[in-house]
């Protein structure tokens, strides 16, 4: 079997390398990541200039493939260029920094990929681990971070969908860890309503012109059994499977035509 894996943080990020570390202890691993950085760029492809693939040696010394675009770019051509049959599973992460909520579906460009892969009927995972500093999160390369947790999080959990399979209706699964975590134990948890409550900042250039920074104030606490409630409050790995269905049931539109 193949496991193919992928992330947004860059084929450099020190959470990719414990992905496949994690990866190894189940079967052969091929990566192919982003060439840089590419976190908020959620499901994105690039569709108006080229994309290249470069060979390129990961920190860790293990060879990988480097992908001049998104991390859907980066899935696609994995899948369809460089894996020579299609691939068992698809790990994307580890993402320095936890995904939790709807809104991150949309956004973040870990689950972007997990995402393209369930589309082509790979089963997916999205991984990716709390951090208490913002600065990390959107660092290109190495960071000094512990991942032997959220390694062995990852490992069960693949494991688990490489013995199983994927229940039906379930399409890919949205694996958060905490950064300081308080058991071993995973909990399935429903999507929050949102991880960030949207903060501008306004700012004015040399000339006097507005410009804006989009950023968020981090939410720190949703209902009980969400994801972001289960990470953040109860410090346990949490587990939610999606479905790429988001059609509303029609019955709801009864009348509204008319």
């Amino acid at each position: 079997m193949t496991i193919l894996i992928t992330n947004d943080d860059g084929v450099n990020s020190s959470g990719i390398i414990a992905a496949k570390k994690a990866a190894e202890k189940l079967d052969q691993t091929l990566v192919v990541a982003p060439a840089t950085q590419q976190s908020g760029i959620g499901h994105a492809l690039t569709l108006f200039e080229p994309i290249r693939v470069t060979a390129t040696t990961m920190n860790d010394g293990s060879e990988a493939h480097m992908v001049s675009g998104t991390p859907t770019d980066a899935l696609i051509i994995g899948i369809f260029q460089i894996a020579d049959e299609k691939p068992d599973l698809v790990i994307s992460g580890i993402n320095i920094g936890e995904n939790l909520g709807k809104s991150e579906l949309t956004t973040s460009g870990t689950i972007g990929a997990a995402m393209e892969a369930a589309v082509n009927g790979i089963p997916a995972l999205s991984v990716s681990m709390q951090v208490t500093r913002g600065d990390i999160k959107f660092h290109d390369g190495h960071v000094d971070l512990d991942f032997s947790h959220a390694q062995k999080m990852t490992e069960r959990v693949a494991r688990m969908i490489l013995k199983k399979g994927l229940p039906e209706g379930v399409d890919f699964l949205n694996l958060n860890i905490p950064s300081h975590p308080e058991s071993d134990r995973i909990r399935l948890t429903r999507l929050g309503e949102r991880m960030y409550r949207v903060h501008i900042t306004e700012r004015l250039d040399p000339r006097g012109r507005p410009y804006y920074w989009i950023d968020g104030d981090s939410v720190e606490d949703d209902e009980e059994g969400t994801d972001v409630h289960t990470l953040k409050r109860e410090r346990c790995a949490t587990l939610t499977p999606i479905s790429l269905d988001a059609t509303a049931p029609l019955e709801l539109m009864d009348g509204w035509m008319e």
